[in-house]
């Protein structure tokens, strides 16, 4: 899917992915390194480890942060995905 979405728009795209349950890091780690943008949340896995839960959505979002930090890769501030997505903020919604 990839090569194919590369072959139709170029770079002209943001993908991203996201594992299940005890998937959700090792495919963070893996759709990163191929230039995804990953998502992680208590949404697609309860999970924090073998056997741990995790405490919250923002415990799961540490561990994948390092988890990107260590294979060198940089990972954008909320700022900077709201401005790739071209999201307004909660500030600037009426709702």
């Amino acid at each position: 899917m990839k090569r194919t979405a590369d072959r139709l728009f170029g770079e002209a795209y943001h993908w991203s992915v996201l594992g299940a349950g005890r998937s959700q890091m090792p495919i963070a780690a893996m759709g990163a390194a191929m230039g995804a943008n990953v998502r992680v949340g208590l949404e697609d896995s309860l999970w924090m480890g073998r056997g741990q839960l995790a405490k919250s959505n923002a415990e799961q979002v540490s561990k994948a942060r390092r988890l990107l930090e260590e294979l060198g890769l940089a990972v954008a501030t909320a700022n900077e995905a709201r401005d790739m997505l071209k999201l307004k903020g909660a500030r600037n919604v009426a709702f």
